[in-house]
């Protein structure tokens, strides 16, 4: 049975392969291929946020009754990071690798702190509390 944190969690991982992968290209200066790297990766981060906050995080919300705590957090967390996708993607416009890696680096630390924080708490949190419902909305996120 698909759970929450297992679909989500190979998720973080299929991102930050894309993510590395866009950084080894950036680095080299091999500005076409990493340049579509960047745009996978990017492509692939709005995703996973799209699926939280328009699945996951809604149905989870409305099953403990308020729209406060780490979701919350995760939300404000996610606008950050996508600040940080926007400069970064201006910095491939740019060919600028030293900004792109700068930006690179600070989005790492975001992400795994992030990430540590959704699958040791709030994915856990979500699959106990939102049960076969959870498991559904996994199970549709996983086939989409």
């Amino acid at each position: 049975m698909a759970t929450i944190i297992t679909i989500m969690a190979a998720d973080h991982r299929r991102c930050d392969e894309i993510f590395s992968d866009a950084e080894n290209l950036v680095s080299t200066k091999d500005w076409g291929e990493g340049g579509k790297a960047f745009a996978a990766f990017r492509d692939a981060t709005l995703n996973h946020f799209a699926m939280e906050e328009e699945r996951l995080f809604p149905a989870f919300e409305q099953h403990i009754g308020h729209a406060m705590g780490p979701v919350q957090i995760m939300r404000m967390e996610h606008n950050q990071m996508r600040q940080l996708l926007s400069e970064m993607e201006q910095a491939v416009a740019d060919r600028d690798d030293t900004r792109y890696l700068g930006l690179s680096e600070t989005l790492m630390m975001i992400i795994q702190q992030h990430n540590m924080k959704e699958e040791q708490m709030l994915y856990p949190m979500m699959d106990r509390t939102l049960g076969e419902a959870g498991a559904e909305i996994a199970q549709e996120i996983h086939s989409s």
